[in-house]
């Protein structure tokens, strides 16, 4: 344990360093003035008790400063304010003694030094600082417990949120996201629009491939939609097997079908070769689109419906095609 004994007496310093030398502490340190044991404690830095004292035992005179401003001023560092302070002092008036504790001692000793009682108040200060020092490592040690608790939470929430095989948004995620941007839409009186999208005869392609490279195609369509959408608002999501959806906020039809357009081509130029597709020997999409602005108390469900009959009319008017 480390003592820091503040006192320009030398005779009286040598007193206590002998006095807690033979009590077995050998860990001591001195310092005449309280600039000298500010300069130890390194007192201006924001790091906790830079070179670890356990316990200050602090003259109540000293040469540039009183010993209870010297104690107002460590008290106030909130990196040295848990090591206990023993005043020494000449001074036996009780006001002024209790003025020590006023300022933040934990005993004070009078002079001439009573031994036995000096040793109780080291003993007990330093145990004090022991269970104080536990105490902190315990509220660190449960504060590092929460903020990895907190972490994995965040790391659960996404996960719950994203579609296992694909890696974009699930469709819990879509369903919040088209809540909050219809909202959002009808607050601000913006466009709203949705496309919903459908590979092309998949189940020939999973009869013809097997399911590993129908997974292995609806990621490959999935990091395609990704990798096309420019605006961080805009959401890609697997709506269901082999549908994807994405919602546009502040987009209009024009701009809607647009962007479909762009995903659909994307899908096509991947060259996934599709033997089963009566469309292309490649892999294509088809799209839905459905654009509104909101009105207040309406509901986001006529906008799937919207989209999914404009799927509808893409896939039965030929497939691998965008539809408003």
């Amino acid at each position: 344990m480390n003592i820091l004994i503040v006192d320009d007496t030398r005779e009286q310093d040598h007193g206590i360093q002998n006095i807690l030398a033979s009590a077995g502490y050998d860990s001591l340190f001195t310092a005449d003035t309280v600039k000298d044991a500010f300069e130890l404690m390194d007192i201006n830095s924001e790091k906790a008790n830079a070179i670890g004292m356990d316990l200050i035992v602090l003259a109540d005179k000293l040469p540039d400063m009183d010993g209870i401003c010297a104690c107002r001023i460590i008290k106030e560092c909130s990196h040295l304010q848990d090591i206990p302070i023993i005043i020494v002092t000449n001074n036996h008036n009780i006001d002024d003694l209790q003025s020590f504790i006023t300022a933040g001692a934990l005993y004070y000793s009078e002079k001439p030094l009573k031994v036995l009682e000096f040793l109780v108040h080291v003993q007990s200060a330093l145990k004090i600082k022991q269970e104080t020092d536990k105490r902190k490592q315990r509220e660190e040690e449960l504060l590092e417990v929460t903020r990895q608790l907190e972490e994995a939470n965040r790391n659960l929430q996404k996960l719950s949120f994203l579609d296992g095989l694909t890696g974009i948004a699930n469709r819990r995620r879509f369903d919040e996201v088209l809540l909050n941007e219809w909202q959002r839409a009808v607050r601000e009186n913006l466009p709203i629009s949705l496309i919903i999208l459908d590979i092309d005869y998949f189940k020939n392609f999973n009869d013809s491939y097997g399911h590993l490279m129908g997974d292995e195609c609806l990621k490959q369509v999935a990091q395609s939609f990704s990798a096309r959408l420019k605006r961080p608002a805009d959401l890609v999501a697997r709506f269901g097997g082999e549908e994807f959806a994405v919602v546009l906020p502040n987009t209009s039809r024009k701009g809607a079908v647009a962007i479909a357009e762009i995903l659909r081509r994307g899908v096509e130029d991947l060259q996934i070769p599709h033997i089963s597709s009566t469309v292309n020997c490649y892999v294509t999409v088809s799209a839905g689109v459905s654009s509104t602005i909101p009105a207040r108390y309406s509901h986001p469900d006529k906008l799937v419906l919207c989209a999914d009959e404009a799927l509808y009319q893409a896939k039965h008017t030929g497939r691998n095609r965008v539809m408003c």
